[in-house]
């Protein structure tokens, strides 16, 4: 957690950062913190203006920060914290015959490219610079979270939206980047309830026997992998009733068995294509059906008294359902083929190619994807991760433009939002690789 000097410890540490990219490229040029109708009055005639121009509530560490504030290693933890995403607008100006500013933004966004995150050392020496003394009792290297810089994909419509925010202000050479995540913290310290001895649904719900889900494991054990064709255990209290369904964010899975405190449910029964890899939530539903009473007709068909009466059984008819908490399920692609092409070699000894990877589980469109790379055979192996070009659809194959890597033969994991595909591990006892990781693997 950060206290109040965190936002501006982050732009004045990006500031720096942008400084030291264009120190050497571009004599006399400087970075400033101004506002866009400010520059080329207070500004010299070339440099960087670095304008913090949106600050967002980020929701996926908001629980996360209530957790903390409860943990028993920190029990001075304040009462309230507010993660932030701070977006920024970079601009570039100067003399356009000779494209300054096309150089700068060349200068910027590649040293930006090495410094993805904010490390402690950095902003540590940051505060101890003369210019920041008003920013010396930040405490912003002492937050646990790592705090990343991500180029925003604006679109033109987007850009022009966000320079019209800037009153009577000639548009300048722009992009925008993201600060993620600031753990800003209240003053008043938190407090922590007595520990709770027994767990009861019991009385404390709006149904008695509501089911819950205390776990999700592979049955192949607590600790393995959740894979598309593992079989999953959902393991928790009153998971049984006369119709039970389990759903897979808005897909429907009928499990194998069922019982009150454990729910067999096996993956392979969901077509591969209409899964996807990553985190899904999952719920378990009982559904209440409501039996319609039987009703008389006469032998014609119609109501009535006259005629020999038939009792007909109206079909069920489901009124409500009663739903057990959400829970997470990750699912891990597994790499079932891997091609290297455009392999090209620079002056360094370096090399360049694009790698494709072809997963078992469709990788969706808007999902974040990396490819991690770890050398094997050498005694200092390389390590290498790179992001996925952009897609336009829900694919299978992933491409990932990779350059100046060191060659050598790697082993290739796929990250789908956090979701790892696992390695290969020889399990031969005469093998001299015995108990090691030996794929999925690629030369470069």
């Amino acid at each position: 957690m950060s206290n109040s000097l965190a936002i501006a410890t982050v732009t004045a540490t990006l500031q720096r950062i942008v400084q030291t990219s264009i120190q050497d490229d571009i004599s006399g040029a400087t970075v400033t913190t101004l506002r866009p109708n400010e520059v080329g009055t207070a500004t010299p005639q070339v440099g960087v203006n670095v304008f913090l121009y949106q600050v967002q509530i980020n929701h996926a560490w908001r629980q996360q920060a209530e957790v903390q504030a409860r943990s028993r290693r920190n029990p001075g933890a304040k009462r309230s914290q507010t993660a932030l995403d701070l977006h920024y607008m970079i601009s570039f100006y100067g003399n356009d015959n000779d494209l300054q500013p096309q150089r700068l933004m060349g200068s910027v966004m590649g040293g930006l490219n090495d410094w993805r995150t904010l490390k402690k050392e950095r902003i540590e020496r940051t505060l101890h610079d003369s210019t920041y003394s008003y920013l010396l009792e930040s405490d912003l290297p002492d937050q646990i979270q790592e705090i990343s810089l991500w180029p925003l994909d604006l679109s033109l419509e987007d850009l022009s939206k966000a320079w019209s925010a800037f009153f009577q202000t000639t548009y300048l050479l722009s992009v925008a980047y993201r600060a993620r995540v600031i753990m800003l913290e209240g003053q008043d310290t938190g407090s922590r309830p007595l520990p709770v001895r027994a767990r009861s649904l019991d009385g404390i719900v709006p149904f008695t026997n509501q089911p819950k889900i205390d776990r999700i494991i592979s049955q192949a054990g607590r600790l393995e992998p959740i894979l598309a064709d593992s079989t999953v255990l959902i393991q928790g209290n009153h998971l049984k009733s006369d119709i039970t369904q389990v759903w897979i964010g808005e897909m429907e899975v009928t499990p194998s068995e069922i019982t009150d405190t454990q729910i067999v449910l096996p993956l392979s029964s969901i077509p591969t294509d209409s899964l996807q890899a990553g985190m899904h939530s999952l719920q378990v539903v009982h559904r209440l059906a409501k039996v319609m009473p039987p009703t008389s007709t006469n032998g014609n068909g119609a109501s009535g008294n006259g005629g020999q009466m038939q009792t007909v059984n109206q079909p069920q008819s489901f009124v409500s359902s009663i739903q057990s908490n959400v829970s997470p399920l990750v699912i891990r692609p597994t790499i079932t083929k891997t091609t290297v092409s455009k392999k090209e070699v620079d002056d360094e000894d370096l090399r360049s190619a694009e790698i494709r990877v072809r997963s078992n589980l469709t990788v969706g469109k808007k999902q974040r994807v990396l490819l991690a790379l770890n050398e094997i055979d050498t005694n200092q192996p390389a390590a290498y991760l790179f992001e996925a070009s952009p897609r336009q659809t829900d694919v299978i194959w992933v491409s990932f433009p990779v350059e100046r890597m060191k060659g050598g033969r790697y082993l290739v994991r796929l990250l789908v939002d956090g979701a790892e595909s696992p390695l290969i591990v020889d399990t031969e006892p005469d093998s001299p690789t015995f108990n090691q990781y030996v794929g999925p693997r690629i030369s470069v």
